[in-house]
């Protein structure tokens, strides 16, 4: 053991790191240098939890990396580059004006914001099952690494002056690097001859990280779709699979040591292989992580970015439809096989019908894929195209009538703004009184009214209206397709025609629903932290991530809902008797306050913990087959209702329950038989396990 923990291992690697100013900051004077450490990532800890289910907050934290790490001035010598380029690109010597410098340097810094973006989503997510200890080594190391020369087998030194994004990120290579690391840290296990040559120049990220993105070799997969799924089961030796994804370049983090183990722990995993030059079927092409037994954790393929391949789509629907959380995904299938349909088109020179366009632009929603970063085909796609023609015919209007900046409102009558609006005054100007389709993000950080958008019916993106008061002026507006953002509005009148939201939903102060009676979807979180009562909700069917209604004191109004995908937050409630319709709960059920269950006779599915402290009827839990993880109902003395569930991924606290008698359909206990279960329960006095 080279190193007892995380927090020495960086003291030492960072030449007294304790003595920082940000470490200094949380520490008291008797603190020892680890404890200083560990107290300075505790916070930084709960700083990124708090920040990554809130798009505001992540907004703030972004912001802050952006102010830190983003260039904020060009060097003379990028300037003097482009000039050189313009010149031989038979332009002449073209003035630079400060005009155009700030438009290189906007550019540019949207490409580091861009980059850094990639990994603070990626530390912060789920995904990313590290110890706080690595996410600060990863990230601090990232930051000072310049594009990699592939011929040298390095990476360059960054500066204040870099204009280069931030290096792209590779799991499977940051896997590796903590494989190596873990072997140092708080264990005596001997190193691999592996790690041994990959450490010989050291622990710094730079040279750890170089090492496993030269040592990852080009596999030639092909359109081969012959294969066949592996089932590893939760729990059992991680080995297997770990060992069928060395060396084949498959990006997954999974491919690490540390993580496979981990990731197996804690649920199923299917890999769908294909064959090999040998005609072995040992070649991975798709992961299906699970969360216990039922529930998907994460689907990713081999493409760029993790996007699943085209051909691969088929195969991973099939499969996705044998789970009971298969609808959250099943939009991403169809986008994929949607957007592999146009791509093959496009590729022979067929003409694109205007629901196709419609979609290639996401006019309606954001295009879906299994990868962390969007398709690049979109992009691809795009690039070989005329949008203004395309946009022009999607919406039968004339190619004058679409804007891509600020400045064509000020002489055309525009319908239409391809790209990403950014309005930073306080009240709209009759210029924009005409604007209808945003194909794009919308940013109008400062308005307060939204008086002068009455002709607005989409947003295909991301919608800002941070100051926002009064909707009033959203009358028309019938789809957002990313995220919607609201933090001051205090009620969601103005929004009646409002139907679809395809990201977050951010809507923390409102404490009444009505305006929102057509919305149907919000496709990520639903934040409505201070909503009283859901009557207004009465149409919406789904919840793609979590549903945040903390202080909703009655779900009278969500009779209509069918999903959540991810937590469903409703600890003030003491009747369910609104959520009749609701079939599943992908993340934790947080009913804390709920004496019957009456309501969730429709309930087939729990992700993850479910928490019923107050619970003292289960009869209406009669369609519940799974629990992902843990289940606390201590007060429950009979089990009468749960005579359909199956598994509990977790562990099963029910105290006071007597007789095991309504649970012969149960099969598993945190992945064992219940045969404990059935002993403490019958015939002890413990009845917990």
């Amino acid at each position: 053991m080279k190193y007892k923990n995380g927090e020495e291992f960086l003291n030492s690697l960072y030449n007294d790191m304790h003595m920082e100013e940000a470490v200094m900051h949380t520490a008291e004077k008797s603190d020892s240098p680890t404890e200083k450490i560990s107290k300075y990532l505790e916070r930084l800890e709960r700083t990124h939890d708090i920040a990554k289910d809130n798009p505001h907050k992540m907004e703030v934290l972004k912001k802050f990396y952006y102010d830190k790490y983003v260039i904020k001035e060009l060097p003379e010598s990028y300037i003097n580059l482009q000039k050189k380029i313009a010149r031989e690109r038979g332009y002449g010597d073209v003035p630079v004006t400060d005009e155009m410098k700030e438009k290189l340097l906007s550019a540019v810094q949207k490409e580091q914001e861009k980059s850094l973006d990639m990994w603070i989503d990626y530390l912060t997510s789920d995904d990313a099952m590290y110890p706080i200890w690595f996410k600060h080594y990863a990230f601090r190391g990232m930051l000072k690494l310049n594009k990699f020369d592939k011929e040298k087998g390095e990476f360059g030194r960054r500066s204040k002056t870099t204009t280069e994004p931030y290096i792209e990120l590779n799991r499977e290579a940051l896997a590796r690097v903590y494989d190596t690391l873990a072997k140092e840290i708080g264990t005596n296990e001997e190193i691999s001859e592996e790690a041994s040559k990959a450490l010989e120049n050291g622990e710094s990220f730079k040279k750890l990280y170089e090492y496993y993105l030269t040592n990852t070799g080009y596999v030639n997969r092909g359109n081969d779709t012959d294969g066949i799924w592996v089932k590893y089961d939760q729990g059992s030796d991680y080995r297997p699979l770990w060992e069928s994804l060395q060396g084949k370049n498959t990006g997954w983090c999974t491919a690490g040591e540390e993580t496979a183990k981990m990731q197996l722990s804690m649920g199923d995993f299917y890999v769908y292989y294909t064959k090999d030059k040998e005609e072995e079927y040992k070649e991975p092409r798709i992961a299906i992580r699970m969360d216990g037994k039922y529930n998907i954790g994460e689907v990713r393929g081999v493409g760029e970015h993790q996007n699943l391949e085209g051909c691969m789509t088929p195969i991973a629907e099939k499969k996705l439809n044998e789970f009971p959380d298969k609808d959250k995904y099943l939009k991403k299938v169809n986008d994929m096989k949607l957007l592999t349909e146009i791509d093959n088109k496009v590729s022979n020179n067929i003409d694109l019908t205007k629901e196709e366009l419609r979609f290639l632009y996401e006019v309606d929603s954001k295009i879906e894929g299994f990868g962390f970063s969007k398709d690049p085909r979109i992009k691809e796609i795009h690039d070989k195209r005329n949008n203004k023609k395309d946009l022009a015919f999607i919406f039968d209007c004339k190619e004058e009538s679409i804007g891509t900046a600020l400045s064509d409102f000020d002489s055309n009558n525009i319908i239409i703004f391809y790209g990403n609006l950014m309005y930073r005054g306080k009240e709209i100007p009759s210029k924009l009184k005409t604007l209808k389709y945003i194909v794009g993000n919308a940013f109008f950080g400062n308005i307060t009214s939204a008086k002068g958008l009455e002709n607005l019916e989409i947003i295909g993106g991301k919608a800002s209206f941070t100051e926002l008061r009064s909707a009033k002026g959203l009358e028309n507006l019938r789809s957002i397709g990313g995220d919607a953002f609201s933090l001051y509005l205090g009620s969601a009148e103005g929004l009646e025609n409002l139907r679809s939201i395809g990201g977050n939903a951010f809507f923390g102060n409102i404490t009444s629903a009505k305006g929102l009676e057509n919305l149907q979807n919000i496709g990520g979180n639903a934040n409505f932290d201070n909503l009283i009562s859901a009557e207004g909700l009465e149409n919406l069917r789904s919840i793609g991530g979590k549903a945040n209604f903390y202080n909703l004191i009655s779900t009278q109004g969500l009779e209509s809902l069918q999903n959540i995908g991810g937590d469903a937050s409703f600890s003030n409630i003491t009747s369910a008797e609104g959520l009749k319709s609701l079939q599943n709960i992908g993340g934790n059920a947080k009913f804390e306050n709920l004496s019957s269950t009456e309501g969730l006779e429709s309930l087939q599915n729990i992700g993850g913990n479910a928490i019923f402290y107050n619970l003292t009827n289960a009869e209406g839990l009669k369609s519940l087959q799974n629990i992902g993880k843990t289940i606390w109902a201590n007060k429950l003395t009979s089990a009468k209702g749960l005579e359909n569930l199956r598994s509990i991924g977790g562990y099963a606290h029910f105290t006071s329950l007597s007789s095991t008698k309504y649970l012969a359909s149960l099969e598993t206990i945190n992945g064992e038989d219940t045969t404990k279960f059935e002993e403490e329960i019958n015939g002890k006095n413990s009845k917990t396990i």
